[in-house]
Formats: structure tokens, C-alpha cells, sequence
């Protein structure tokens, strides 16, 4: 009789979602959310800085444990999770620069160390990076891990370029956006589809926070005005709205052994 299968390595079928433009269109929004209602929480509501990262931190624990123990993917826990990580990746890297006093510049190279780290760990348990090779929980685990730390990374790498060097949201989410379209035209040239895919997605942290800080920022710190409360729940229904047409529509779900798009 064979041994069953460790939980970490029994095959599941494929939990994350096929790589569409809806997938980029939700994750820019979950990043914007991050940043504008992280400091929603602190600010409007009163709860402040650490009473906030304890109530989301908790909050990410139930959901994302919920999700491990999922089989398959399903859009409104996967995306659920996408938020309350940006969110929670933004805590960090702001409670380690505001309340720690940690600088921009170390926080920024310590989360990419971190996240270099995460991958080493990854390929070298797994001999892959590819997101459309969750078949395992051990690899969904190095997934979320790596997910975190582009969060953490990207939010201490925009306030690093909007503030620390003084160049503005509107000046940084331009800046981020070619980088973006620069990974988008090296994929386009046949560069490979994992290490582009990581890329844009470290890389639309940062633009999303900084359209999340343009959008919601006062005009005398070089904001549109339009507030953490108007700019949290216009992106949120957004959010719903697309995560419920993916879930009745399922365009955005892959089985094992399909074609992928950027991340195959």
C-alpha cells in the first residue's frame, strides 16, 4: 500500500487564474486599495498603525488558510487574499519605516532581498517559478510568501521615488509605467514568460500605490483630492464587479496541462 500524500504535496488542481488583461486590471486596482485603505484605517478611522496591521494580519490569516485548504482555484477567495495581502504588505513596510524608523532605502533593499530569498527557496524545492504550477500546497505557500514581499516591496519602493527622492505620485506611477511596458515589449520579444510575468507584477505595486496616492492625496501634496473613503470604494466595487463576472464566466480559470499566457 502506498503512504498517502503529505499535505504540503498532494495534487490540487490549479489555483491561481490564467493570465488575462481582467487579471492585470484587478491586481492594479488590489494595489491601489492597498494603499488607500491601509490608510483609510489609520487615518480616517481612527484605529492607527498597529492596531491596523493586527486586525488585517489576522483577518489575511483566517482567509488565506481558508484558501489553502481550497482544491481549486476560486476567484472571490483568490482575489480576497490578493487584497488583504497589498494591504498587509503595505502595512509592513510602513510600520517598519514610520514606527521603526527604518529608511525608505534599507526597507527597500531588505524586501528584495527577502523576496530573492523566497524564490531561491522556491526553485530550489520545486525546480520551477511558474505560477500555473500550483499543484501543491508547498508551492501555493512559496507563492503567497513571494506575493507578500512584492507588496512590501513595491509599497517601500514608491514611497522611496514619490517621497524620499521627491518626484511626486504623478512622476512615479509615469516612471513605473514604462518600466511596465518595458517588460510588457521584452516579453513581446520573446524574453521568457516567468521572469517578465514576476517583474510586472513587482512592478505594478509601485504604480498602483502611486495612482492610489494621486487619486486620494490632497492637491496641496500633489493629489487629486478625491480621498482614501472615495477612492477605496470606487476600486472595491470595481474589484467585485469583475471578480463576480470571472466567477460565473470562469474565462480566467486553467487546468492543469493547459497553454498559459505570461507566468506559464
Amino acid at each position: 500500500m502506498n503512504p498517502a500524500p503529505s499535505p504540503l504535496t498532494e495534487t490540487l488542481r490549479n489555483k491561481v487564474p490564467q493570465i488575462t488583461l481582467a487579471f492585470w486590471g484587478i491586481k492594479i486596482m488590489a494595489t491601489t486599495v492597498g494603499e488607500t485603505a491601509a490608510d483609510f484605517l489609520i487615518f480616517n478611522v481612527g484605529l492607527g498603525l498597529v492596531v491596523t496591521s493586527l486586525i488585517m494580519s489576522a483577518l489575511l490569516t483566517g482567509i488565506l488558510a481558508f484558501q489553502l485548504k481550497l482544491r481549486e482555484y476560486v476567484p472571490t477567495s483568490y482575489w480576497l487574499v490578493v487584497v488583504l495581502v497589498s494591504i498587509v504588505g503595505t502595512l509592513v513596510s510602513d510600520y517598519m519605516v514610520d514606527d521603526l524608523g527604518i529608511s525608505l532605502v534599507t526597507t527597500t533593499i531588505g524586501f528584495a532581498l527577502a523576496l530573492t530569498a523566497t524564490f531561491l527557496a522556491w526553485y530550489a524545492s520545486e525546480r520551477t517559478l511558474s505560477i500555473h504550477s500550483i499543484f501543491t500546497r508547498r508551492r501555493e505557500l512559496f507563492y503567497w510568501a513571494a506575493i507578500l514581499f512584492t507588496f512590501a516591496l513595491g509599497t517601500s519602493a514608491g514611497d522611496l521615488i514619490a517621497e524620499h527622492f521627491g518626484l511626486g505620485y504623478a512622476f512615479s506611477a509615469v516612471i513605473f509605467g514604462a518600466l511596465i511596458a518595458a517588460v510588457y515589449a521584452a516579453y513581446r520579444f520573446g524574453v521568457d514568460a516567468v521572469p517578465t510575468f514576476w517583474a510586472a507584477y513587482i512592478l505594478t505595486r509601485p504604480f498602483g500605490a502611486s495612482m492610489g496616492d494621486l487619486l486620494s492625496q490632497p492637491a496641496h501634496t500633489g493629489g487629486l483630492g478625491l480621498g482614501t473613503t472615495g477612492t477605496s470604494v470606487l476600486f472595491l466595487v470595481t474589484i467585485a464587479g469583475l471578480v463576480g463576472y470571472l466567477s460565473i464566466t470562469k474565462k480566467d480559470k486553467i487546468e492543469r496541462g493547459a497553454t498559459a499566457n505570461p507566468g506559464a
